[in-house]
């Protein structure tokens, strides 16, 4: 790819630049892809749309919206049944935040360290990345960090003061890092026992990413409030969505006007959000995430076994995994020599020796073994020169 090349067209897991060449994608966009680009159901269902209602009068009654909430309702665990909605996983965030010390009159909010939940004001005060922050200093007061996966510092952490506890069920910015097993279950027994609220952000891990539909069914646990995006869009418009309990957005019947989004909830985007759902589930794209990811995580075992000077670890759940490199200086040697394979991967942000692997759902056998084919021919030739590009 040239400098004055561009994406010029995708489809499946493929993308086009404006030169013919194909890149096999294992970045979805920054997660976005779920559903692969152009999914055939979604584009007509967005195209059909387009014939009636695109944007809202925000005076009368909107079907596409109500249908995307009820659906959102009837998909998410426990009693998460109402749903704010608006444009993006930040804006998802920010609202959060807001709901949480409103719906409980408090202030103090726990987050945790390299934690990335978007570069809003709010948002950015609860991710974990001073790199971000400072330039925007000082950001809004009273927000605590403690280490990711460790339930004793959370414990330590959240008191009665406590308006919410807010966590990935993996860390996609801080490295794709697991946490143990159990962890999610601890946050949620010490935010009740303190009559604090969880929120817990979906954003790159939901949309069946993980092998469940939303990663926190794998503890079985149900927050106070979730946030949702990326795939949410089902890749074809920007989609966010704030869902809590009746309880917890119970303030919205005093003042429905206290937090509102123009385009949010809009008819188009509203119905292709609907679509992508009920895809997810009929081509059951968790289950082939959870399947396709037992694959490329044994594949990552094995490359870091024989190439443990470049690859120190692979790891993630279903098809959100992560390489971590061995060495600050090898990251952009592998990007090249993966870019040269025709494969595009994407750096996690807060933490630059991780490269995520994150293809869309949908990607087939044998785009996966192309693509594990090449990812293990680009380690091969960083390996080649290891020596002479990790910092010391």
């Amino acid at each position: 790819m040239g400098l004055l090349e561009f994406e010029a067209h995708a489809e499946g897991v493929w993308v086009t630049d404006s030169s013919g060449d194909r890149y096999l994608d294992f970045s979805s966009g920054y997660g976005v892809m779920v559903h692969g680009y152009r999914h055939p159901k979604i584009i007509e269902a967005a195209r059909r749309q387009l014939d009636t209602l695109t944007m809202s009068s925000r005076v009368l009654f909107s079907r596409e919206t109500a249908e995307l909430a009820e659906r959102l309702a009837q998909v998410t665990p426990g009693d998460l049944l109402l749903s704010f909605l608006s444009n993006s996983g930040t804006e998802a965030a920010e609202a959060a935040f807001k709901f949480a010390r409103l719906a409980t009159h408090r202030k103090k909010m726990v987050a945790t360290e390299d934690a990335f939940h978007g570069k809003t004001l709010g948002a950015l005060t609860l991710s974990g990345r001073p790199l971000y922050q400072e330039p925007f200093a000082p950001l809004v007061p009273d927000v605590v960090h403690v280490p990711f996966g460790d339930a004793e510092a959370m414990s330590d952490a959240v008191d009665d003061a406590t308006a919410a506890v807010i966590v990935e069920p993996i860390q996609g910015e801080g490295g794709i890092r697991v946490p143990p097993d159990g962890y999610l279950s601890a946050l949620r027994e010490i935010t009740r026992r303190h009559g604090a609220l969880l929120i817990v952000d979906e954003v790159q891990s939901g949309m069946g990413r993980t092998g469940r539909l939303w990663a926190m069914e794998h503890e079985g646990i149900a927050p106070d409030l979730m946030t949702a995006a990326k795939g949410l869009g089902g890749g074809v418009v920007p989609v966010g969505a704030t869902i809590g309990t009746p309880e917890v957005m119970g303030f919205f019947d005093e003042k429905p006007l206290i937090h509102t989004s123009t385009f949010g909830g809009n008819p188009l985007a509203a119905h292709v959000a609907k679509v992508a759902i009920d895809v997810a589930l009929e081509e059951d794209l968790p289950g082939r995430a959870a399947r396709q990811g037992q694959k490329l995580l044994a594949f990552g075992a094995d490359l870091a076994k024989a190439y443990p000077g470049v690859v120190r670890e692979v790891r993630g759940r279903g098809l959100m995994v992560g390489v971590e490199l061995a060495g600050e200086g090898l990251g952009g040697a592998l990007m090249y020599e993966l870019l040269s394979r025709k494969v595009l991967g994407v750096y996690t942000l807060n933490n630059p020796l991780v490269i995520r692997l994150m293809p869309p759902l949908v990607i087939s056998d044998e785009e996966l073994a192309s693509g594990m084919e090449r990812i293990g021919e680009s380690v091969a030739a960083v390996a080649a020169v290891s020596e002479d590009l990790i910092e010391e």
